[in-house]
């Protein structure tokens, strides 16, 4: 996952535009897009749409669903798990406790639907609560369904009553830091992907495309999107270049004909088994973007 871009749920021409855009994920959003009157209506508009676009759309589909303090999250699976998405992005967790809580709705839905078990991934949003953040750690372990671990800062700001989340020049203050690199171990301790959180300023490309190479350097596999328009700039950041994978891809070959050892040289140069790591994960990325290596 590269891009995720957020839609409305209980727009059609926006959805429409949502899924012409290139993104990898599509997250139709039931949670902070839509008025509360507009739930149930946005549940059947999305629900729709996502049925008639699962056979035309080569961008998985997620469901940001109503957290669970909410009340609402049964009525938003309920709508939405018969229309097969790929994944539910769950806001304002905040441990792995309200992940395996989510898994379990999910299991009594897709039996009701009849689809697989564990046919459905979930990618929480771990740092809205200050109680999320502190529990960072919990999600190793928590459910095979999960995607990713991913951030974000305005709730955040909201359960802290910090006035903002960047300073002067535009650079997230220590807490909302501190937020972003838990987000980073805690999807490495679960092996699984960390996903970026949003740039909120979608005319500022520059900017944008600034945040995503820092957040590609600092381990991140994606960023979530706000705007169409911001969606080519992450998807060219978080590929790969032609050149990293035939590096990766020489420092993986020459690891397999050594026969696996501690050290192997390339080019005079050295290569122990994190660089292995890091090759190999690379290329899984390139596989991701049908990359050839």
């Amino acid at each position: 996952m590269r891009s995720l871009l957020f839609v409305p749920g209980d727009t059609e021409r926006k959805l429409e535009r949502g899924f012409e855009a290139g993104a990898d994920v599509v997250i139709v959003d039931l949670e902070d897009s839509v008025a509360a009157a507009n739930k149930p209506a946005a549940r059947a508009i999305a629900a729709g749409f996502i049925s008639s676009q699962r056979p035309r759309t080569s961008s998985a589909i997620y469901v940001r669903v109503n957290d669970l303090s909410t009340g609402l999250t049964d009525d938003d699976l309920a709508a939405l798990v018969p229309a097969k998405p790929d994944g539910i992005m769950l806001p304002k967790s905040n441990s792995g406790q309200d992940v395996q809580q989510l898994a379990a709705k999910l299991r009594v839905r897709e039996a009701e639907s009849g689809l697989p078990d564990g046919a459905i991934g979930i990618l929480p949003i771990i740092t809205e609560t200050a109680a999320g953040v502190l529990a960072a750690a919990s999600y190793a372990g928590a459910s095979a369904r999960l995607a990713g671990l991913t951030w974000g800062a305005e709730d955040l700001s909201a359960a802290l009553g910090a006035r903002a989340a960047r300073d002067e020049s535009g650079r997230y203050t220590d807490v909302f830091r501190l937020a972003r690199s838990m987000t980073i171990l805690a999807a490495a301790a679960a092996e699984v992907s960390a996903i970026d959180t949003v740039f909120p300023d979608f005319r500022d490309m520059a900017a944008l495309e600034r945040e995503c190479r820092e957040a590609e350097r600092d381990g991140f596999t994606g960023k979530m999107a706000i705007h169409p328009a911001q969606v080519p700039v992450i998807n060219a950041a978080f590929t790969p270049s032609a050149e990293a994978v035939a590096r990766s891809r020489a420092i993986v070959d020459a690891f397999a004909a050594a026969g696996n050892p501690g050290v192997v040289g390339i080019d005079g140069k050295m290569y122990d088994r994190p660089h292995l790591r890091l090759a190999e994960r690379l290329l899984a990325r390139a596989k991701a973007a049908d990359i050839s290596a």
